[in-house]
């Protein structure tokens, strides 16, 4: 037997003194040794010192009665209710405090998260609401190439991020803006598109939505271009050999153009452009002259002759003034040319035509350029207008030439080129104290009069 009063018939029973006496040694020599190892065992375990008692009866019981009785069955059960429990341990104590420490930590954390949440939450809910905070956006068209691919499963907001990153639009909000506002959040389709750096956001998202399955190939083509920074645009836009569109150019008969074009000069009409990317170079062309048609017989010209001066006057009044002064410069064109008797003497002295006939951007021509008669875009020393436009002009140019305002005017000279401010004489006399007042500006403005 493992302890002296199991199994014999005068041990002690619960509620006799003995047994109380009996209990209460245990439990004493019990918590010493829970208190001994508590401060002296480094690899102590409360575990280990919990108080137990025995089942006295049902040990007497199975070992009178049970055949297949052992008495390992019966070892000390812990019985929670005895009168002396066992001491709390420090060390848990202190555990418990730890966890608690942590509990309070992370609800902390939580209420913090849930905080920044709400913030961001708000400011994206009064942004719209904010009429002084306009995005930055760029004016456009944009310059170079941009080859954008739009993944599968892409958001307007990812879009945008990546459009800023690649420098097609000046501001992620600017562009989820336009998207807003043309009603395109759900319209993204996946595919690549051909963009152009520093865009108007609208521009990129006109671009992105104009088609849905289908790709294609993006050009923006300025008012007045020449024929050559045209082409370069195109070619750039669309991946197309620039030579390819040179060729074709150089063929207006291929396009139904009068005899006297010598190639697709005037003809191609600037705008933004999304050509189908099967479009060849020639479809490409055909579909910018066609444009060209149409405003003309829009503006009520339709004989190809007619078409073609129209062209040329709306070339240079391009060059020559700006929106608020095409009429009037017109009007003074058509005074110069169909008198022969007057102030130039039927001369149109256009410096901006005997430029283009030298293949130079410049404002600034000299007297031997001036006398050079070979230049056959020289209207200063050949009568009447020069030989062809000298660009590609827009559709307000275009009305100008073809409805010109009656005026006495022979000259004109734009004596602010920063704010296009124009000044008109009738007689050369008058012109000359206005062109004072322009080189006047140019000297105050060192570089802007090359």
């Amino acid at each position: 037997m493992s302890e002296p009063y199991r199994g014999r018939a005068d041990a002690p029973h619960e509620g006799d003194q003995g047994s109380a006496e009996y209990h209460e040694g245990r439990h004493a020599g019990a918590y010493a040794e829970y208190y001994e190892a508590e401060q002296h065992e480094t690899s102590y375990q409360e575990a280990s010192f919990h108080d137990a008692s025995y089942d006295e009866a049902a040990y007497h019981e199975a070992e009178v009665h049970d055949p297949e009785f052992h008495e390992s069955d019966y070892h000390a059960e812990v019985h929670h209710d005895e009168p002396y429990a066992p001491l709390p341990s420090r060390r848990s104590s202190r555990v418990s405090k730890r966890v608690q420490k942590r509990r309070r930590s992370l609800a902390f954390f939580v209420v913090v998260v849930l905080f920044i949440g709400v913030v961001l939450f708000a400011v994206q809910a009064i942004k719209p609401m904010l009429g002084g905070m306009k995005a930055a956006d760029y004016p456009g068209p944009g310059t170079g190439a941009v080859e954008f691919v739009i993944p599968d499963g892409a958001t307007g907001r990812t879009v945008a991020t990546d459009l800023k990153a690649k420098d097609v639009v000046a501001s992620e909000q600017a562009f989820l803006d336009a998207l807003t506002a043309a009603d395109g959040t759900a319209a993204l389709q996946p595919g690549t598109f051909n963009l152009k750096t520093q865009m108007k956001a609208s521009d990129a998202v006109a671009v992105l939505l104009a088609v849905s399955n289908e790709k294609v190939h993006y050009a923006a083509v300025a008012q007045n271009l020449r024929i050559g920074d045209t082409l370069a645009v195109l070619a750039e836009g669309t991946g197309i050999p620039e030579t390819e569109f040179e060729k074709l150019a150089n063929q207006p008969a291929l396009f139904g153009l009068p005899a006297q074009a010598k190639n697709l000069e005037g003809y191609l009409s600037p705008g933004e452009y999304r050509f189908p990317i099967e479009l060849d170079a020639k479809g490409i062309l055909t579909q910018m002259v066609e444009a060209t048609k149409k405003s003309l017989t829009d503006t009520g010209i339709t004989d190809p002759a007619d078409q073609y001066r129209v062209l040329t006057i709306a070339s240079i009044i391009e060059f020559e003034g700006n929106k608020a002064n095409y009429a009037k410069i017109s009007g003074a064109i058509e005074n110069r040319i169909n008198n022969a008797n007057g102030e130039t003497g039927g001369r149109l002295e256009s410096d901006a035509t005997v430029a283009y006939g030298l293949g130079l951007k410049t404002y600034n021509i000299t007297a031997e350029q001036k006398a050079d008669k070979s230049n056959l875009y020289n209207t200063f020393a050949n009568p009447g207008l020069p030989v062809g436009p000298i660009g590609s002009p827009g559709i307000e140019a275009i009305v100008a030439a073809a409805h010109p305002e009656t005026n006495p005017y022979y000259f004109w000279v734009t004596v602010d080129l920063k704010t296009g401010e124009t000044l008109y004489a009738a007689t050369f006399a008058e012109h000359l104290v206005n062109v004072a007042k322009y080189t006047a500006w140019c000297e105050a403005n060192a570089g802007e009069c090359k």
